[in-house]
């Protein structure tokens, strides 16, 4: 948004500092100001010639000493908060010159603040101007920038004067304008040229990368400042003003014209701007055009960009040196030694100059931004509702009244919108006196009278229901619903009165609303709900089947409890999307106060005609604690009930049989009145329709638990055709290969199929009979499909045929042909060939080690044995007599083995085992045992052999154990 759409205003007060008659008048002439910073109550003047003038709020000068010896001092900074002031003196004959000044220690003898440390500033020994300059709160980093475009950073601890280091950080062909720190979890500094706006990571993460530039575009010296809340980069440039945050560039505020200067002050932007072209340069910044500037004037625009408005704006005489801020206001230093003082008018004087320019949307921006109490709030709404009002907006005008309601009196408001066409801006009026507890009975009389004026029976009804006592008469409000015919509300009113048996009959027998009945009958205690279920149960049934089904399976159950409802606001969905159920009890909660439920927590119905539908979701929920105790009649008393409800009746008796809380005497007849009405469902269903409740019968004396006589199954399944109840019968009996063998008589593939997979698990003989089947005939074939492929795998993977009895079996008929084994049979060509070919390596392998092995025990008992070991494998020592030498090639000494060197010793070597290859040895020796021991349980060979699917592999495994060694046979 350009500035030109801005409203501008004027929020500050100007006036000329005037300096007291004791000072010098020439203060602020360009010869004593060169340099200017302000903070902790004081501003501080720089000179060309090094001093610095301390001034106090009535500026009188409090102190004043030499800071520098040589130089003028072009830069200050006074960390806020404390006593230390920054100052820089340049002379280009040498380096700049930074001091830091302690202003709360002085020196007893001259009087002269202390200097904490100086150090001169490095810029590679090139000698430029200093054009910007930054330091952190605690002056542990400063930036430098000169003109040549080169940044300087210095790091160390000022305060003490514990050295520094000093490093250029950043060069660039254009000189530097401007430079701002940032601290967040980095130190980001910003750097601003004539030509672009770069950030520099200087401390934390990212430090030691390369400078980022946010944007090819610089900006003028002076023209670059930052807020001290957020740290965000303010950049002036001759099109906008540009906002600059951590993540790249923020607002931009379009405002065309040559801009000299930017500050920020509290929520304001101050620009400074010339009024007439001058000759621009890069580097006129920098002392081109002087002569120029002393005649040209300036234009000082102060922004507030978060409302979007000009907070002051004027022409100044001459142009300006510096901005700054202190004492709350605004300070500009013009280049005629004149400082103005802008003083930023109080917030009531704010909203009077939006008053008197009608600008009430901006008054209420800015009481919402500075938080103004409510009640002040309420007042700029009245005033901005009067204002609509005057002009003929009635519809804003009555939002505003509503905004201020908390402290208006109603009756000023209410004569303003007493005619007859503004009626429907008094009823949102009175509805909002009410909802505020502020209506007295006048109100609401008058509300009632707007309700019956307009004929507005959604509100009428709203209104009614509201909580809280009455503000009626109640039997005029009850005489008025039926003369009008407005049966929902005489019932809702009757309800309050807690007739609950004439509203069930004034529901069904005149509103003909069953579902609405239903709903309310279900929030009644047992005994009534238990005589209105009796009088209208099959009127109830007829019209709501599933919901009666339901409450009907409660009571009998003796889940019955009275529900309670929660109200939510949403939106009403159509009345072809709403359930019987879902309808019924929201116009039931639109129509009455439930019994357990709070009626003033239900919204009112739209009208349309007499006809009502709910606007509210009502979520119904049970009573807390267990169901309410009570007289459970007998499951038989309702089934009269039922009649030509088939469906209702089974779930009604499938809900009987899961609550468990049915008597052993009514189980029988429970369970078979359910199996006869699934059998009876089926018979008059379509081919997948009965399919589907045939399945339901058969699951249902699938139980083990079940109390039904298999006589009785058998009876009824034969009247109704019901093959599966005989094969279940004969299941329960164990009779698997029977069940298979009716499926594969009466040709049914798919039933043998499923048998197969059902009972195949347990009796794997199925699945060579299968195979015999599926092959029998082209048709059994074909709807067998890839179920064949199964059987194949099964069989060869648990060896039930051998491969040559398959080939029998598909060679009994030309129904297979070789394209349905070629899988199977060189699968296991494949198999047999592999093993084949396994074994025999086997074979060679163990033929080959057992070689060697014999081998090895020729030479030891043909050939002598070379022992050549020199030191014994016990202790390391070299051996001496006498020596004791194994036929493994171990060596040690007879004293290591623990056997004396005398005759009994010599007697003992003939026992004694290589320490080394004795573990080696027992091992081998244990197996072996164990090997021996089990040969001889027979017991354990004929275990395996009747477990185990290879018979062969096993046999050849207890052969290999000696199982079947000459010495075992005789035994």
């Amino acid at each position: 948004m350009a500035l030109t759409s801005w409203k501008a205003f004027r929020f500050f007060d100007v006036a000329q500092v005037k300096l007291p008659p004791s000072e010098d008048p020439n203060l602020f002439q360009q010869g004593h100001v060169n340099a200017i910073a302000a903070g902790s109550e004081n501003v501080f003047f720089g000179s060309v010639d090094g001093v610095v003038r301390i001034l106090s709020q009535p500026f009188k000068v409090v102190r004043s000493f030499k800071a520098h010896e040589t130089g003028s001092i072009t830069h200050m900074k006074q960390i806020e908060g404390t006593t230390l002031l920054v100052t820089i003196a340049e002379d280009l004959s040498s380096e700049p010159t930074l001091k830091v000044w302690a202003l709360d220690k002085l020196d007893k003898k001259t009087g002269i603040p202390s200097c904490q440390s100086t150090i001169s500033i490095k810029n590679g020994r090139k000698q430029f101007p200093i054009t910007a300059f930054a330091a952190l709160e605690d002056l542990s980093q400063l930036a430098v920038g000169f003109g040549n475009g080169a940044v300087t950073v210095v790091r160390g601890d000022l305060i003490h004067d514990r050295g520094t280091k000093q490093r250029t950080v950043f060069e660039s062909e254009e000189p530097i304008t401007g430079i701002a720190f940032r601290e967040d979890s980095t130190t980001t500094l910003y750097i601003a040229t004539t030509a672009r706006i770069s950030t520099l990571v200087i401390s934390g993460r990212g430090l030691g990368q390369p400078p980022r530039t946010l944007e090819e575009s610089g900006c003028g010296l002076g023209c670059m400042t930052s807020y001290e809340d957020t740290g965000d980069v303010v950049i002036a440039r001759d099109d906008a003003v540009y906002t600059y945050g951590p993540r790249g560039r923020g607002p931009v505020y379009a405002y065309e014209c040559p801009k000299t200067l930017v500050g920020v002050f509290k929520d304001y932007i101050a620009i400074i701007s010339p009024l007439k072209t001058d000759r621009s340069s890069s580097f006129k910044a920098f002392g081109n055009g002087q002569t120029d500037d002393n005649f040209a004037t300036a234009n000082l625009t102060i922004l507030n960009t978060d409302l979007k408005f000009i907070a002051h704006q004027e022409s100044l005489p001459a142009q300006v040196k510096f901005v700054f801020e202190e004492w709350g206001d605004l300070f500009v230093l013009t280049l005629d030694g004149k400082l103005l003082r802008y003083h930023e008018k109080t917030f009531q004087q704010k909203l009077e100059i939006l008053f008197q320019r009608n600008l009430y949307v901006y008054a209420i921006n800015l009481a919402q931004k500075y938080r103004l109490d409510p009640m002040q709030q309420n007042v700029i709404y009245r005033r901005y509702g009067d204002y609509l009002y005057q002009k003929g907006d009635f519809d804003t005008a009555m939002q505003q009244y509503l905004k201020a309601i908390d402290n208006t009196e109603p009756s000023q408001v209410i004569r303003k919108f007493l005619d007859t066409q503004r009626i429907h801006n008094l009823i949102d009026y009175l509805e909002e006196l009410h909802e505020h507890h502020k209506a007295t009975s006048d109100h609401t009389t008058l509300l009632l009278n707007c309700y019956a004026k307009l004929k507005d029976v959604k509100k009428l009804e709203e209104f009614i229901k509201a909580p809280g006592d009455l503000k009626f008469d109640l039997e005029t409000a009850i005489s008025m619903c039926r003369q009008g015919g407005y049966n929902d509300q005489a019932a809702y009113l009757a309800r309050k009165h807690d007739e609950h048996e004439l509203v069930v009959d004034i529901l069904i027998e005149d509103s003909k609303k069953y579902a609405e009945a239903l709903a309310y009958i279900w929030r009644l205690n047992p005994p009534e709900a238990y005589r209105n279920l009796m009088k209208y149960a099959t009127v109830l049934l007829e019209h709501c089947p599933k919901d009666m089904t339901q409450l009907l399976i409660n009571y009998y159950t003796g889940q019955f409890r009275p529900k309670k409802d929660a109200v939510v606001i949403s939106n009403a969905p159509s009345p072809q999307s709403q359930s019987v159920a879902s309808s019924a009890v929201q116009n039931l909660a639109a129509l009455l106060p439930l019994p357990y439920m709070n009626p003033g927590t239900v919204q009112s119905p739209a009208a349309e005609g007499k006809t009502t539908v709910s606007q509210t979701q009502v979520i119904e929920t049970n009573i807390e604690g267990p169901p309410i105790e009570y007289d459970v009649p007998q499951p038989r008393t309702a089934f009269s009930a039922f009649v030509d409800h088939p469906d209702e009746f089974v779930v009604f008796l499938e809900a009987c049989i899961k609550s468990g809380d049915i008597d052993e005497d009514d189980k029988k007849d429970l369970f078979m009145t359910l199996f006869e009405m699934y059998l009876h469902i089926a018979s008059g269903k379509k081919a997948e329709e009965r399919q589907e409740w045939e399945n339901k019968a058969k699951k249902l004396i699938e139980s083990k638990d079940i109390p039904v006589d298999a006589s009785n199954v058998l009876l009824l399944s034969h009247l109704e055709n019901f093959r599966d109840g005989t094969i279940l019968v004969r299941e329960k009996q164990g009779l698997r290969f029977d069940i298979f063998r009716s499926y594969t008589s009466a040709n049914d593939t798919a039933g043998a199929i499923k048998a197969l997979r059902k009972y195949g698990p347990e009796e794997p003989q199925l699945y060579p009979a299968a195979l015999a089947y599926f092959t029998s005939s082209p048709d059994a074939l074909e709807e067998a499909g890839d179920e064949l492929d199964a059987v194949l795998k099964k069989i060869d993977e648990d060896g039930l045929m051998a491969p040559l009895q398959v080939i029998q079996t598909l060679s009994v008929n030309a129904v297979a042909t070789m394209g349905l084994v070629k899988k199977y049979l060189s699968n296991t060509v494949e198999r047999e060939r592999k093993q084949i070919d396994q074994n025999r390596q086997t074979i060679d392998s163990y033929r080959a080690e057992t070689a060697k092995t014999r081998d090895a025990i020729d030479a030891l008992n043909s050939q002598p044995a070379v022992f050549q070991a020199t030191r014994c494998r016990a202790c390391g020592a070299s051996l001496d007599l006498p020596t004791v030498h194994f036929l493994c090639k171990h060596s040690f000494h007879q004293r290591c083995l623990n056997v004396p060197e005398d005759e009994e010793g010599a007697a003992a070597l003939e026992d004694v085992e290589c320490p080394v290859c004795a573990p080696q040895n027992a091992t081998v020796k244990a197996i072996r045992r164990a090997q021996t021991e089990s040969a001889e349980r027979h017991e354990l060979f004929l275990d395996a052999l009747r477990r185990s699917k290879d018979g062969f592999g096993t046999v050849s495994e207890w052969f290999g154990r000696g199982v079947m060694d000459a010495a075992n046979a005789v035994e």
